[in-house]
Order: structure tokens, then sequence, then C-alpha cells
């Protein structure tokens, strides 16, 4: 069967005789791996549409148990992704988080659209890189049913002297619940005088495209950054991103 859709590339790998693996994130689709023999070289329009960082539009031979691609054709490149290395670090990184979030064929309407707008965002985007990338995997947790609860304390219901988020309980804990032991537990973290509190209820209150002009103080972002590799680690099982060490 031939079909279209439009997609973002994940990633490709070279295979033998020539062709290519292409995963791609697809709007009718979900994740799916497709074959193709489209080749770099020449004036090949629809190998453009093939790197990672584009988002295009792609006609597709879905067979009983694989796709392949017959042909694409750009819509977005976000070519300048890769003229700034942390930039470039901060969209890897959240292509590679779509990627291991999601099985083959699952829906994910809200993960392309996330991924479409961080992308666009982020091409345009001219410092702080690492916030916009805090609030994409933010807001990554919440589609899938795995958001940080910091409106009230997890265990008790009060909404104020929330202390410290803990990972195991789902998200803040006031003081009287964290108790004295809450600081010997490595998954239960700090909130530093509720402001990582703030932070986040913030990102998780607005869409992505009005959180542009939003900046987090480098020693913020990195304790909350602790936080979210604890969080995907043990609410998701996904561990450490490869691009994660060239991001703040």
């Amino acid at each position: 069967m031939i079909t279209e859709t439009e997609g973002i590339v994940i990633r490709q790998t070279k295979t033998a005789y020539g062709r290519r693996m292409i995963v791609l994130l697809t709007k009718k689709y979900g994740k799916i791996s497709a074959g193709t023999s489209i080749t770099e070289g020449g004036k090949n329009k629809s190998a453009l549409a093939l790197r990672p960082f584009t988002r295009g539009r792609y006609e597709l031979f879905k067979g009983r148990d694989s796709y392949s691609i017959n042909g694409a054709e750009t819509i977005e490149s976000y070519y300048s992704i890769g003229e700034d290395i942390e930039k470039y670090s901060c969209a890897a990184g959240a292509l590679e988080l779509a990627d291991k979030m999601l099985e083959d064929e699952q829906q994910a309407q809200g993960m392309y659209n996330l991924l479409s707008e961080y992308l666009s965002i982020l091409e345009k985007r001219k410092s702080d890189f690492g916030t916009l990338f805090l609030a994409f995997r933010i807001k990554a947790l919440e589609l899938f049913g795995s958001g940080i609860n910091v409106k009230s304390c997890v265990k008790c219901g009060k909404t104020d002297g929330l202390k410290c988020i803990s990972v195991p309980d789902g998200g803040a804990v006031c003081e009287d619940c964290a108790g004295p032991s809450a600081e010997l537990n490595p998954l239960i973290f700090d909130a530093g005088d509720d402001i990582i509190i703030k932070i986040i209820d913030f990102i998780q209150a607005h869409p992505l495209r009005a959180l542009e002009k939003l900046s987090v103080p480098d020693q913020v972002k990195s304790r909350m950054t602790k936080i979210l590799k604890a969080w995907y680690s043990y609410h998701l099982g996904i561990e450490g991103l490869k691009s994660e060490s060239l991001v703040l």
C-alpha cells in the first residue's frame, strides 16, 4: 500500500548495498523504521529530507511488516541547529529522548507536535539552549502521564512549605512530610527555597512557544537536570542521554 505522511527524522543508519534505515516520528503512524535506496549524491531533493533535524513529507510503501520510503520532500530543515555545538546537542538530546520514549507505531501526535515546535524555537534561539531543553523534557513527561506534581505536597496535600522533590513519590513534598532523613535519600532533591518548584510549575502552565524567552540560572539549571535524569530513569527506565554531557 502506498501512503503519505508528515514526519521528523529521528536518526538514520547506513545498511548493506547502499540502503539506509530511517527512523521517523510520523503524524500518521507514530515512530516507524523505514528502509530506502534514495542516495545522497547529486541534486536529489528527497535525500535532503532524510537527514536528522528535518521535518518532511514522506511517500511510504507500507508492507505487512515493514515500511519503505519511495520519495520525500522537505518542509523544514532546521539547518542552523548544526552551527552551534550546544544547540546541536540540545536538538540531538530531544530526538534521542523521543526515540527512547516511544514504542514502534505508537500513536504520538502530541510528541510530534511538541518536537516540531521545539526544533523550530531552538533553531531561532540565540542563547541558553539548555533552558529550552529542560522545558522540552518536562513537557514530554506530561505527555506520557509521568509529570512532576508541584501544585501541592504529594503526601499531605499542603500547598505551602514545599521543600523538596521526591522522585519515588512523584513530586513536591513539604518540610513536615520530608523529615530529617530526606537529605540522605539520593532520589529526594532539595527544591532550593522552592525556586525549582516555581520554575517547573511555570513551564507546565504555559505552551512551549510562550517560553521562548525563559532563562534559568546555570546553577539552578544544573540541579534541575539532575532531577530530570533521576526522574526519567526511575519512572521510564531511560538512562542518561548521549548528548547530555555537552548540555548544562
